[in-house]
């Protein structure tokens, strides 16, 4: 398998839709490609179709065969790329670091951190009784374990 020429390929097809971006390329046992993209507006059905034919029509199956997927990630895959970061602003988040977990909206999001933003309630002061204090943290990528969007029906 060319792997090379795949990604190529890959990348002339992502190239023609600047909104579209990869999250992950795998090359499986028995010449089996795995693309996993996204994109800043989600993906059509259509993209990916045109992306798959992009790579399958200028592959030579008679010199070797494989199968190709074309596919987008699923909701309960964690986040991996910056941009999915940024496309999911104003959404909550579930992230974990290697000591905390941590459950916000998402509210900014840099080329090094993203800010998380919650309430909670937490124990008055002076007195008895509770009171709801807003939270805000800031964390770098490498120090995020795992961020998920957290599903809501």
């Amino acid at each position: 398998m060319n792997q090379q020429r795949v990604k190529e390929l890959l990348q002339e097809a992502l190239q023609e839709n600047e909104s579209l971006y990869l999250i992950d390329l795998q090359f499986l046992s028995d010449n089996k490609i795995k693309v996993i993209v996204d994109g800043d507006l989600g993906v059509p059905l259509s993209e990916c179709i045109r992306i798959s034919r992009k790579i399958e029509h200028n592959l030579d199956r008679e010199e070797e065969d494989f199968s190709l997927e074309v596919t987008t990630p699923d909701i309960a895959r964690p986040l991996t790329v910056n941009r999915q970061y940024k496309k999911n602003i104003n959404r909550i988040l579930q992230v974990k670091t290697a000591t905390e977990e941590f459950e916000g909206t998402l509210t900014e999001v840099t080329e090094d951190t993203i800010t998380l933003q919650w309430k909670a309630r937490e124990p008055k002061p002076v007195g008895k009784g509770k009171h709801t204090v807003e939270k805000t943290i800031t964390l770098a990528y490498q120090d995020i374990k795992e961020a998920k969007v957290k599903i809501i029906f």
